[in-house]
C-alpha cells in the first residue's frame, strides 16, 4: 500500500490550481470548511468538460472550491449551488466574481437540500455534484438521479469517507451507508458506476440512456 500512497500524493502534488481556487481553498481552511482535494477538483473539471455541461447542480457550496473547478471545465455552464449557510454563499460569491463568472451564470440558493431539491425540474441537468451533509447522502442521491438527464453524471466526492469505506473494521453510520449505496449502485441496471481513489474517493455515476 505504501506505493499507492506515494502515487496518490504524487497526483495531488502535480495538480496546479488557478490562483482564485487557491484563494478559495485558503479561506475554506481558515473557516474550517472541508473542500475537495486539488486532484479531485481537477477530475471534476475534466468530467464537466467531457460532458460539455450546460446545466450543473452542486449540493454543498462551501466556499466555492468545487464549483470553481466545475466551471473551470465548463465555463459556459449555468451553475446552481445549494448550501444551508448564507455566510458560505457570501464568501463563495466573491470567489466566483474574482474568477470572472457573472452572477447570471451562478445561482446560489441558501437552504436545506431537502427543501430545495424537490422544486428542481426533473431530467434537466447534465451534472449533479453531491458534497453536502454526509448524513443526507441517500436522500440527496435519490434527488440527483431524478434531476440528471439520461446519460448525465452524478458525482460524489468523499465517496470513500476518509478511507474508512475500504476498511471492514470501520462501521460508523456514514461509512456503512456509503458501502450500502455502492452495493446498490453496482447492482442497478439503471446506472454505470466507477469509483476513483482520488482525494478520499470520488463516486462517478452515469445514468442509462
Amino acid at each position: 500500500m505504501a506505493s499507492k500512497d506515494l502515487s496518490w500524493k504524487y497526483v495531488e502534488d502535480q495538480t496546479v490550481e488557478p490562483d482564485v481556487i487557491r484563494a478559495a481553498r485558503a479561506q475554506s481552511l481558515e473557516l474550517g470548511v472541508e473542500a475537495v482535494s486539488p486532484a479531485t477538483g481537477a477530475q471534476l473539471a475534466l468530467i464537466a468538460a467531457a460532458l460539455d455541461a450546460e446545466a450543473i447542480i452542486e449540493i454543498g457550496t462551501g466556499i466555492g472550491v468545487s464549483g470553481l473547478w466545475l466551471l473551470q471545465g465548463a465555463p459556459d455552464a449555468q451553475l446552481t449551488s445549494i448550501d444551508v449557510e448564507a455566510d458560505h454563499h457570501e464568501a463563495a460569491r466573491r470567489h466566483f466574481t474574482d474568477a470572472g463568472h457573472p452572477a447570471t451564470k451562478v445561482r446560489l440558493i441558501t437552504g436545506r437540500s431537502s427543501d430545495v431539491l424537490p422544486r428542481m425540474n426533473e431530467r434537466s441537468y447534465d451534472l449533479v455534484l453531491i458534497d453536502g451533509d454526509a448524513h443526507a447522502l441517500a436522500e440527496n442521491l435519490e434527488h440527483a438521479l431524478r434531476l440528471v438527464r439520461p446519460g448525465g453524471t452524478v458525482l460524489v466526492p468523499h465517496g470513500l469517507w476518509r478511507d474508512t469505506v475500504p476498511d471492514p473494521a470501520k462501521r460508523d453510520g456514514v461509512t456503512a451507508e456509503l458501502r450500502a449505496l455502492i452495493t446498490d449502485l453496482r447492482e442497478s441496471p439503471a446506472v454505470h458506476l466507477a469509483i476513483s481513489p482520488v482525494g478520499d474517493g470520488l463516486l462517478q455515476i452515469v445514468t442509462a440512456r
